[in-house]
């Protein structure tokens, strides 16, 4: 139904669960729909007549009543449900891939505020595809409210996190506590992450005072829990400064996302992070290929390079950097990592699940050899500026408006003489020569909405300033655009 399909997000539905004024879009009698609509799905792709699907949430507001309508939905369809309660999102992922198990469903919304709520499909082949996905709310009907029963309870999250606190021993081969004498702060943002303290980093080992916000609270009455978001990640910085911590850790709701901090509250997030990442499995894999998306820094793939790597920037999107590097893969390149700047990150030794927990795991355990996070990436060149501006498109047909404006920057890069072009995925990039420096343009359109984001970045000050006077030379007058934006960055 259409109504249905206005839920769909990426790879995930979302909508809103708890009525702001505005009514609710995904409440109970999506989710029993939904979770139907699944269970056929699994029946088709498994041949199975009673697929049994595990069943997860985060600790929103409306995550019990979503889950046990999903569970009707399932019996509806004559499938079987189990309740794993409070959970993360690639706890869920590892349990199909551990338990007899055919599939998962996670109930988060992710870093989206309290009110709003999601779904979130899993298969032993990882998450569901982006048309998977559209082909399940299309199948969406109305099911009757039904009896689920008893659901057996499991508690899934203390296995996974069992298998972390393996996985760090045998990585740093110290013993039982090879985070002993180490102090890490863990800032769960009041959603599913807190156990990452009590459960993996405490038997190692570490001493995790100092730790914020780690109860589960369905308000995220803290900070939202995001490692994106800047007040969030300030807040896990003070935390690290305030507790005098080795290093520190911040996960989003649903822990499929995370963030580092180094010793002193130095964020180690965004480009910094994937170059930390880069710098560890280079050392393992030399001369793999890294996958990122496309807003990284030209700083980031001279990193890589430095280091014998290859950067290969693709689209925007935690599924597609993923499905790339499993692409290269099958065909034969040695890819260990995809990760994007949002801390979307997967390994390939960890059947490139999309799991914030396990990369901070896998940092973590650097501290046990004794090595210094921010020393890994002594060598990035991080820009003296950057900044992105998200141009609105007006124009009915948005994707021809925005392909337009693509054009003129194609234009630009072929004409001037200070632009230049690289190869990208995703977008079109222009090098740029500034006076004293290098900068870059980045202008792409975004997958579902009316909007054409612009990524600047430049080695030397003001350089900012100067490239989007230059964009805005080439691309004014654009019809259906709002250059609003830009023009005040361009502005003296």
């Amino acid at each position: 139904m259409e109504k249905d399909v206005k839920l769909l997000s990426g790879s995930d539905l979302r909508g809103v669960a708890i009525d702001m004024g505005k009514g609710v879009t995904l409440g109970p009698e999506e989710a029993r729909s939904a979770a139907y609509a699944f269970a056929g799905f699994l029946k088709a792709r498994t041949g199975k007549e009673e697929p049994l699907v595990a069943l997860g949430r985060d600790p929103r507001l409306t995550g019990e009543a979503l889950l046990r309508a999903a569970a009707e939905g399932l019996r509806a369809a004559g499938a079987r449900a189990v309740d794993f309660g409070l959970c993360a999102t690639p706890a869920m992922f590892e349990a199909v891939l551990a338990l007899p198990s055919d599939g998962a469903i996670m109930i988060t919304a992710s870093h989206l505020p309290y009110e709003r709520n999601g779904m979130k499909f899993v298969t032993k082949d990882g998450g569901l595809e982006h048309e998977e996905v559209e082909a399940i709310a299309r199948a969406m009907r109305p099911v009757p409210p039904c009896d689920a029963g008893d659901l057996p309870k499991v508690d899934f999250l203390s296995q996974y996190a069992a298998r972390l606190v393996d996985f760090v021993r045998a990585r740093a081969g110290r013993g039982e506590r090879p985070l002993a004498g180490r102090r890490i702060a863990v800032d769960a943002g009041n959603g599913s992450g807190g156990f990452f303290a009590r459960l993996v980093l405490e038997p190692l080992g570490a001493d995790t005072s100092g730790s914020q916000f780690l109860e589960p609270d369905g308000r995220f009455p803290n900070h939202i829990p995001n490692p994106e978001d800047g007040a969030a990640m300030e807040a896990a910085c003070r935390m690290v400064r305030d507790s005098g911590a080795d290093a520190g850790v911040i996960l989003d709701a649903d822990c499929d996302r995370a963030a580092i901090v180094g010793k002193g509250g130095a964020p180690m997030n965004r480009n910094r992070l994937l170059a930390l990442l880069a710098a560890i499995v280079l050392e393992e894999h030399p001369g793999a290929t890294i996958v990122t998306d496309s807003v990284t820094s030209a700083g980031l793939t001279r990193f890589i390079e430095r280091k014998g790597g290859v950067h290969l920037r693709y689209k925007r999107g935690y599924k597609n950097v993923i499905d790339k590097a499993k692409e290269l893969c099958a065909a034969g390149v040695t890819c260990p990592l995809a990760v994007e700047t949002s801390g979307h990150c997967a390994f390939a030794d960890n059947h490139f699940l999309d799991d914030g927990a396990y990369m901070a795991a896998r940092l973590l355990a650097l501290l046990a050899d004794g090595e210094d996070l921010e020393g890994k990436i002594a060598e990035l060149e991080e820009p003296a500026e950057e900044k992105e501006v998200r141009l609105a498109i007006t124009a009915a047909d948005f994707r021809a408006a925005g392909e337009a404006v693509l054009a003129r920057v194609r234009e630009g890069i072929e004409k001037r003489s200070d632009w230049g072009a690289s190869r990208d995925y995703e977008g079109v990039r222009a090098n740029v020569r500034l006076p004293g420096g290098q900068g870059l343009i980045l202008a792409r359109l975004s997958v579902h909405d009316p909007v054409l984001p612009i990524n600047f970045e430049s080695d030397v000050p003001g350089g900012v300033q100067l490239l989007a006077r230059q964009l805005l030379e080439q691309i004014e007058g654009a019809p259906g655009v709002d250059l609003a934006p830009l023009i005040a960055l361009a502005a003296p």
